[in-house]
This record gives structure tokens, C-alpha cells and sequence, in this order.
């Protein structure tokens, strides 16, 4: 039995060189941005922000073997089809866009994605991120966030993703505060109308999945204004127990290789 001591500081970064580049943003595009992504759409940005270096200025093209492209970004993997899908999600994506509100109170709408080229000889993919996205992504010194691709990845609700997002931009403030229909337009959910099915279907799905999924540890009270819910307010902290880290990894990693998991809680010898 191995305990719980400095070298798991070791396995915890060698699970997150294998697994988790990370993704790298401005605090204005996740906090003032509204878009409409599915989950796979957003795992397919979030790859390749995860891709961008510390001292890159421009955006280069970036080269991804279909089959890897497949697995990080949960297309479906099926071999006779991998061409079409990937050719069919990238083209989902590229025909999408989102609103970023400005400090004038504008609102700019840029692209995620400037060209694609797709070969199916070399089994190959080129993709380039929109240069309007530049502000956003490069040269970041201050007020941004970042957090480990892996954590995204996992997460099968594209409202889990962005909410977890969303608090991990203000996880210094252990604690924030929403209108409910403010969250509901930077979720992207404003069809659930009543409150229950907001509930039901976005915030308690995402609450359980960024708390057994990610790095935080999350929960919520709902505020009422008047005789209706009108604010919601989130309690968020970092996880700093070992133990609880490497079960959310182990949890984190049976997901992303459902067919072959590594079981890291056995193989480095800690009890769930």
C-alpha cells in the first residue's frame, strides 16, 4: 500500500501530462461571451485552446491524427465512418459563432473557427482557430483562468462544461452570485422557463458532475426576490485533499477510456 505522501504529487502531474494540457482564457470571454455549443463542440475548442502556447502570437495550424481527434473530443469512433464524422462535426462548428459583450456595452460577434482542412489519405486533420479570437487567448498576463483540459473532457453535459467554467473564472471569490435569467443566457438554457426544470435538468446535473469530475467542489442556494427565485448563489472551493483528488481522477479516467480504464486508485495502491 502506497501512502499518500510527495510522490503523489508525482503520479497526479504524470496523469496530467498524459491527459490534461490546459486550456487558458480570458476572464471577458467566459464571463461576457453567450454561444451555443454542444458538449463535443465545446471539447473540440477547448482541444485546441489546450494547444496553445504561453508565447504563441498568432494562431498556427494545428495537425491532429483523426483517431486521437476522435478520442479527446467524443466523436464517435467508428472506422468506416471517422471521415465523415469529423468532417461533419468540424463543419457544425465552424458555421457557429458567439457574442462577446464589450466594456461600451456592444456586443461583437466573432468565429471559433478561421479554416479546416480534413484528408482522409494520411488520416489527418488541420484546424485554425479565428484571429478575432486573439484577445481572448494569446499573450493572457492578467485576469484569465485556467484549469486542465481533462476535467472538460469528462463532463458529458455541455452545461456542466460551461458552468464549470463560469465558476471556475471566480473561484478566487469563494463565492458568486447570478440572476437566474442571467445564468440561464450564459448557459445557453433559456428554453427551461419554469424554474424546476432549470433546476432538474441544468444546475443539478452540472453541480454533480463538476463536484465528482473537476477540481472543484461546488454547491448552491437559491435566493428569492419577492415571491419568486430570482438569484442563485454558489459556494465553490479547490480541492486540496490527495485522496479525493486521485478518486476524482480515477473517476475522470474510466470515462474518458471506458474500454480500457486504468484504474488508478489500484494501481497506485490507495483505497476509494
Amino acid at each position: 500500500m502506497v501512502n499518500i505522501q510527495d510522490d503523489t504529487f508525482d503520479k497526479v502531474s504524470e496523469l496530467s501530462t498524459l491527459r490534461g494540457y490546459r486550456v487558458v482564457k480570458s476572464n471577458e470571454i467566459i464571463q461576457k461571451s453567450r454561444f451555443q455549443l454542444n458538449a463535443q463542440e465545446q471539447k473540440i475548442i477547448l482541444y485546441m485552446i489546450s494547444k496553445i502556447k504561453p508565447n504563441d502570437d498568432v494562431f498556427i495550424y494545428q495537425d491532429f491524427q483523426i483517431l486521437e481527434f476522435c478520442k479527446v473530443c467524443g466523436i464517435e469512433n467508428d472506422s468506416g465512418n471517422n471521415y465523415k464524422n469529423v468532417k461533419d462535426t468540424i463543419k457544425a462548428l465552424a458555421d457557429k459563432s458567439l457574442w462577446i459583450m464589450q466594456d461600451n456595452g456592444s456586443e461583437v460577434l466573432v468565429r471559433w473557427i478561421n479554416k479546416a482542412w480534413v484528408n482522409k489519405k494520411s488520416g489527418t486533420i488541420k484546424l485554425r482557430l479565428d484571429d478575432d479570437m486573439k484577445p481572448y487567448l494569446l499573450q493572457l498576463s492578467a485576469k484569465f483562468t485556467q484549469y486542465e483540459l481533462l476535467y472538460a473532457l469528462a463532463m458529458p453535459s455541455q452545461y456542466s462544461i460551461r458552468l464549470y467554467e463560469i465558476l471556475k473564472s471566480y473561484e478566487w471569490k469563494n463565492i458568486v452570485i447570478f440572476d437566474i435569467d442571467d445564468l440561464k443566457r450564459m448557459l445557453s438554457a433559456e428554453n427551461y422557463a419554469r424554474f424546476p426544470d432549470f433546476k432538474r435538468k441544468v444546475l443539478d446535473i452540472a453541480m454533480r458532475d463538476i463536484n465528482d469530475l473537476s477540481d472543484l467542489t461546488t454547491k448552491f442556494e437559491i435566493i428569492k426576490v419577492g415571491r419568486k427565485y430570482g438569484k442563485i448563489k454558489f459556494y465553490m472551493q479547490v480541492k486540496k485533499d490527495m485522496d479525493e483528488r486521485l478518486r476524482t481522477f480515477d473517476r475522470i479516467d474510466k470515462i474518458i477510456n471506458a474500454k480500457h480504464p486504468l484504474n488508478l486508485l489500484e494501481k497506485y495502491g490507495v483505497e476509494p
